[in-house]
């Protein structure tokens, strides 16, 4: 008889989804809002939206290295709820900073607390995932993620011109406390007691997955550049409703992530990782070229298919090398690569476009992607076969 397959919507899963989907919803409100406040209301240039906005990243890699750690060590689902509560509260500095200055302090320290939450629960969704549907699963895990980086950006510009960035602010607050409020419904697996491991570098970056994380770190910058600088590059190349961008990237996404997670469960996912880089090289190529509304909408739905596919193959390039106990260290090394990504290309974009222009900014960003397939396929792809533990 064959084995019945484990069941992957189970009400732990679906919290640990709703929970993730809120909390990020409510973060990516801000993306593409915060720079037309910065620019509108606090004059500031593109150099100075890319410091303000990397601090969020600064704050994290402060944290996030230690976040594996912790979660390793101690009860996840405490350390999930007490990160998640001070997360959400760091939403009402957003209403009282009038100075650049004090909007990089507030990012700073809710960057901090994202790193510890974000770890956590990414750990906790892989506890409560059947082992051998971990692809497809994370896949799903993952779509909440790229859902609410597509879809809280779209409907933060429909309200922003409106009713403004204090409205933004309240909405995010009010999302990120229910998400806080969804994960008090999560049953966190029972853990065995292991003894606590010494301090060591191993226990807050997996050096096993090195290789992978340099080639997300390439392919994550022109990420960082395009929630950072679609709205206000879209602008630039006069496209009437440039927050739609984000609508067709939601849709690219949510399509490309009902397949992929499947197929890296069936032994493709070098196949899967290779073929989203590949079409992220020729798409951000094209992104930087685009001069009309319908390239530039078409780009944003190829970019969600190319991103929507290949996060479920690269965390599985990093949770597959490690051994159970250290899932909250792989974890870390995962996010932390991506957020790397992130703000260089947040920063590096601020300081590209106010010489060159954000065209010139993607087309350095297709450059990275090109990078990453390089590194990939010289030396992530080996070193995965070396340290595979499945």
């Amino acid at each position: 008889m064959e084995e019945a397959t484990p069941a992957l919507w189970n009400r732990n899963f679906v919290q640990c989804c709703i929970s993730y989907f809120l909390m990020n919803f409510a973060f990516y409100m801000l993306m593409p809002t915060l720079p037309l406040y910065l620019v509108d209301t606090l004059g500031a240039g593109n150099a100075d939206v890319g410091l303000v906005l990397s601090a969020y990243t600064t704050g994290v890699l402060c944290v996030r290295p230690f976040s594996g750690y912790l979660v390793d060590c101690f009860s996840r689902k405490p350390l999930y709820l007490f990160a998640f509560f001070f997360f959400s509260l760091f939403f009402c500095g957003y209403l009282f900073a009038s100075a650049l200055s004090l909007l990089m302090v507030i990012r700073f320290l809710q960057g901090g607390f994202m790193g510890l939450t974000s770890v956590a629960g990414n750990t906790i969704a892989i506890d409560v995932i059947p082992s051998s549907r971990r692809g497809e699963g994370m896949g799903f895990y993952g779509l909440t993620i790229n859902l609410a980086m597509s879809l809280a950006p779209l409907f933060a510009v429909s309200v922003y011109p409106v009713h403004g960035f204090d409205a933004i602010v309240w909405i995010s607050m009010l999302a990120s406390f229910a998400g806080f409020a969804s994960v008090g419904l999560i049953r966190c697996p029972k853990r065995d007691k292991i003894e606590r491991p010494p301090f060591s570098l191993d226990r807050f970056i997996l050096l096993d997955a090195l290789p992978s994380a340099f080639s997300y770190i390439c392919v994550a910058i022109p990420y960082g550049m395009i929630v950072s600088f679609a709205i206000l590059y879209g602008k630039e190349l006069q496209v009437a409703d440039p927050g739609y961008f984000f609508l067709f990237m939601a849709v690219g996404v949510g399509c490309s992530r009902l397949v992929s997670g499947r197929m890296v469960d069936r032994g493709r996912l070098h196949s899967v990782a290779i073929a989203s880089i590949v079409l992220l090289v020729v798409v951000f190529a094209i992104y930087a070229s685009v001069r009309t509304s319908l390239a530039f909408y078409l780009s944003a739905l190829f970019i969600g298919i190319g991103y929507g596919t290949g996060v479920p193959a690269f965390q599985c390039l990093f949770v597959n090398v490690a051994p159970n106990q250290m899932r909250g260290t792989a974890t870390s090394t995962y996010l932390t690569s991506f957020d790397v990504g992130v703000g260089i290309g947040s920063l590096s974009a601020g300081f590209i476009s106010s010489a060159y222009g954000l065209s010139a900014a993607y087309w350095v960003g297709a450059f990275c992607c090109l990078l990453s397939l390089v590194i990939y396929l010289k030396l992530t792809k080996p070193a995965y076969a070396k340290h595979c533990l499945l």
